[in-house]
């Protein structure tokens, strides 16, 4: 492999990502970049508008809505508490829930994690009249009512939002810190993730927020918020590339995590429902490579790390659709084409 100092950014075939993304640009809703390799930006760059009502352009510090990218930062939570000895990740959950039905007697921290557990899903538990926004004690509460599962726990698996709800409240209850508070303090805040967080309505605003959108028949609509927007575990954090850049950083070193905790998050714990990605905690892993996607109302993202290559690609956007993991995979491609 080419030594990184042999690749500058100037070589990088930045016009190739430019047509990639060029739905993105103009008065569209938008999307930032980021391509590293070695930790050294071969690409930084953002299209389009973040808010469309007030014209204000996407940057490389504009923070998105993760998604479910968030529940590799809720997996990390839960592995600095193993590390620290408050938890176990054969813990049974009604250990910290005992509220949960005994259907979820055998149900434990790992399964949660690897989407092993078998649980309902919450929103299709949802009362179809809901107008408010769920919480993630409200998860539980809607989870205290559903006595079955899909099937044993540890037996399949079935990528489940209310297995990383429930983390988030174990993370609470195991720290003694709401799970917003936890996540800055522990991981945010010492990475140097300064406008990275959970959102919570009434808490810290979001910097340089941008706003979802969904495409009609005439314009582009905002679409913010839904019902669960507000659930953190799953998918409550925002985020910029800039940020995301040192959340990449720490995960080849043992500054946040151990060696050991680092191995399990991205061991291929269990088959998932399509034959060539296994899951880890909070990581899909296929190949050579470690990703993951979110995708909510109003916003599509991905990381796409190959850490044997020192590359990682991040694609953040602000609308419905498309699903940017093809073109995280292109962008790869042109990266280690131009690294040859």
């Amino acid at each position: 492999m080419t030594p990184v100092s042999a690749i500058a950014a100037n070589e990088f075939p930045t016009q190739a990502v430019d047509a990639l993304m060029e739905s993105y640009t103009g008065d569209a809703p938008g999307a930032s970049v980021l391509v590293l390799r070695d930790g050294v930006p071969l690409l930084r760059k953002s299209y389009g508008l973040a808010d469309r009502e007030t014209r204000t352009a996407a940057t490389p510090t504009t923070n998105y809505r993760l998604a479910s990218v968030t529940k590799q930062f809720t997996a990390a939570a839960i592995l600095l508490l193993v590390e620290e000895g408050r938890l176990s990740l054969d813990d049974g959950v009604r250990r910290w829930l005992p509220s949960l039905p005994a259907s979820a007697d055998s149900i434990t921290v790992r399964h949660l994690l690897t989407h092993s557990s078998g649980l309902i899903d919450y929103e299709d538990v949802m009362p179809a009249d809901f107008t408010g926004q769920l919480h993630d004690a409200d998860v539980l509460r809607l989870l205290k009512t559903q006595d079955k599962t899909n099937f044993p726990p540890g037996t399949g698996y079935r990528y489940s939002n209310s297995g990383y709800a429930l983390l988030a409240l174990i993370v609470e209850r195991a720290s003694g810190q709401a799970f917003a508070d936890f996540l800055r303090l522990r991981i945010f805040q010492p990475l140097g993730m300064a406008h990275t967080l959970a959102f919570v309505e009434g808490g810290p605003a979001i910097a340089d927020r941008a706003y979802g959108y969904s495409e009609s028949a005439e314009s582009w609509i905002r679409t913010d918020q839904s019902a669960t927007s507000a659930v953190l575990g799953d998918g409550g954090i925002y985020s910029s590339i800039d940020d995301l850049a040192r959340w990449d950083a720490a995960l080849y070193d043992d500054r946040l995590l151990s060696d050991e905790s680092r191995k399990l998050m991205f061991a291929p714990h269990v088959v998932t429902d399509v034959p060539d990605i296994r899951y880890g905690f909070g990581w899909r892993i296929t190949g050579e490579t470690l990703w993951h996607s979110g995708e909510s109302i109003g916003f599509r993202n991905v990381i796409v790390r190959y850490p044997q290559r020192r590359l990682t690609v991040i694609v953040l956007t602000n609308r419905d659709d498309p699903e940017p993991y093809a073109a995280a995979r292109k962008i790869a491609e042109l990266a280690i084409g131009s690294g040859r």
